[in-house]
């Protein structure tokens, strides 16, 4: 059995886009010209963005950050994702999904790869988005303080 989260990831053009951010994949397959199946071993933490439109514009934008879980954890469903994932953060709508895009970027910009960042921190921006708060910066010093705390609790 495989023990890894598996993602679909999908391409019409002007229709439909799922999409990785970001994430550290275990392994890929190609399907078809429009479809490949990502895999994430378990505890990996990862983007998945999907959009979709119709002859009048956009009809879903949406980002869920998730981590991939162990067999038998709980996990919430997502769409295209298999069997699902622990939510991290979840947001619709594109004024904060693209928030949620630059957060990612400002991440990147520390030189710290967005799925090695602290999850408090992906469910601190979900909550203060959901609220229309605006989300504390990450920064070198809280990223420092997370990988402190991974290595006392290893």
């Amino acid at each position: 059995m495989n023990d890894c989260t598996e993602v679909e990831l999908l391409w019409l053009e002007r229709r439909i886009e799922n999409r990785i951010r970001f994430g550290r994949t275990t392994n890929e397959k190609t399907l078809d010209r429009s479809r490949r199946l990502l895999s994430f071993a378990p505890g990996s933490i990862f983007a998945f963005v999907r959009w979709v439109s119709n002859d009048f514009g956009t009809v879903i934008s949406r980002i869920d950050i998730l981590r991939a879980v162990s067999p038998g954890a709980p996990y919430s469903t997502v769409p295209y994702v298999k069997p699902g994932g622990e939510s991290l953060l979840r947001v619709s709508g594109w004024p904060k999904v693209e928030r949620v895009l630059q957060l990612i970027d400002a991440v990147e910009a520390l030189g710290v790869n967005p799925a090695d960042a602290a999850p408090d921190y992906w469910h601190h921006v979900h909550n203060r988005l959901s609220v229309n708060e605006k989300p504390r910066p990450y920064t070198q010093t809280r990223h420092q303080a997370w990988l402190r705390r991974q290595k006392v609790m290893r």
